[in-house]
């Protein structure tokens, strides 16, 4: 589309050896999941169709001896990133196909697509954009889309 909009990733920087914990953003060309959003702060039609509301139970798993490790949890876990936050963070996410098919234990779980706390402020090893540059670019998403990561310098 020929747009470019900054972003902040994790604080560990970016790595092709992501580890569960280190707070790195992986390396690599991602496919991209399912979109997420709020319900009580997003409307359903400003959406693509197949988003799904995030429930106030609803858990990333990101313990890698859990057999729902790097998945959407609905039956409470007790660890793991909770999706219904008070802040704004998660109000709406894409899910980064990073350890997916297979999920592999401890090689990272729980990256997305979201909303940055403010410019420049390092994620736990997600990929933050300004929200309305979120929201422009989940309109624009295609099936083909990927998340592409790779160290600058």
């Amino acid at each position: 589309m020929g747009r470019s909009v900054p972003c902040s990733i994790g604080h560990g920087g970016a790595r092709a050896d992501k580890q569960e914990g280190d707070g790195a953003t992986p390396i690599g060309a991602f496919a991209l999941g399912d979109i997420y959003f709020r319900s009580d702060r997003l409307a359903a039609h400003a959406l693509p169709a197949g988003s799904r509301a995030i429930r106030r139970r609803d858990i990333w798993c990101d313990d890698p001896s859990h057999p729902h490790y790097n998945c959407l949890s609905r039956c409470g876990l007790a660890a793991g990133e909770r999706l219904f936050r008070a802040d704004r963070l998660y109000d709406l996410i894409v899910v980064v196909l990073y350890n997916a098919n297979p999920v592999r234990p401890h090689l990272g779980s729980a990256i997305f697509l979201h909303a940055w706390r403010r410019p420049g402020q390092p994620t736990e090893g997600c990929v933050a954009f300004d929200p309305t540059d979120l929201m422009w670019i989940i309109r624009h998403l295609e099936p083909h889309s990927r998340l592409i990561v790779r160290r600058i310098g």
